[in-house]
């Protein structure tokens, strides 16, 4: 069960990074933008390199493969998505949509930081129960060996 959880956040990061990637990186930097988050000068180097930062450690999880630092990685991504969704939802932004999966899925801000919070709890629960996470993962099959 725990190693299906794995995989299946894995894949999340994996379809959300993918998705921004195969698009013009504009369309994610709109999306940072609306936030209005962060400086100016960081919105562009977050459109045109964070998703593959999403792609990476979706594999990354999928393959069990350093989990251990993986996981505590993601936890603070999701935290982050938490907070800048929070700040939004409290500022009152408009915006429609997360911009979470790019063209592929639209969410409203209240249900994605639900699934957000969600994804937290989970991965807390991951790293509670890492060795137990790890089971078919690269990380236990590399440490047989050493």
């Amino acid at each position: 069960m725990f190693v299906v959880a794995r995989i299946l956040i894995g894949c999340v990061f994996v379809v959300s990074g993918f998705e921004k990637i195969i698009s013009p990186y504009q369309n994610f930097l709109y999306v940072v933008q609306g936030y209005e988050f962060f400086l100016r000068p960081l919105e562009e180097l977050i459109a045109r390199f964070f998703p593959w930062g999403e792609l990476i450690l979706g594999v990354f999880m999928i393959l069990g493969f350093w989990l251990e630092i993986i996981l505590k990685i993601l936890l603070a991504v999701v935290s982050s998505f938490i907070v800048i969704l929070a700040q939004a939802l409290l500022r009152k932004l408009d915006l429609t949509e997360c911009g979470c999966f790019g063209n592929l899925l639209s969410f409203p801000l209240h249900i994605t930081i639900l699934f957000d919070a969600g994804l937290w709890i989970l991965l807390m629960i991951l790293i509670v129960v890492k060795q137990k996470t790890s089971i078919f993962g690269l990380d236990q099959h590399f440490s047989k060996k050493i």
